[in-house]
């Protein structure tokens, strides 16, 4: 049985989707852009903006009972791979051990032009 999560500790969606879905132990958290839930401004910058996205996945892995440690799979997109360096250094400091696998893509344009949005899946048994 499948457990949405919400949490106004991030960001709302902004199309038919959920924050974040829960089935058997797995928790798959919709991509996350840098929207600041306390007042839907977007930073500046891809160091700021790799920050708050990923301060978003935190709080609904939070909410979710789950944290950083239980995940196992990220997708990065970015608007231009020349930001890619610098998002993984910000990335890297969330997962100092035991990382979990990734993968990065550069696309043409992410919603509300941001620079950044990263998709997660999440495990515990």
């Amino acid at each position: 049985m499948k457990k949405i999560i919400n949490t106004q500790n991030a960001p709302k969606a902004i199309g038919p989707y959920s924050q974040a879905v829960e089935v058997n132990g797995m928790l798959f958290i919709s991509g996350q852009i840098p929207v600041n839930p306390e007042n839907g401004q977007i930073p500046e910058g891809i160091v700021e903006q790799t920050e708050q996205v990923m301060k978003n996945i935190g709080a609904i892995l939070k909410e979710a009972g789950y944290d950083y440690s239980d995940v196992v799979k990220s997708t990065c997109l970015l608007s231009d791979m020349s930001n890619f360096a610098i998002m993984n250094e910000i990335y890297a400091k969330f997962y100092p051990e035991n990382p979990p696998a990734r993968a990065a893509f550069a696309v043409k344009t992410l919603p509300l032009n941001v620079l950044v949005e990263i998709e997660t899946i999440a495990f515990k048994k």
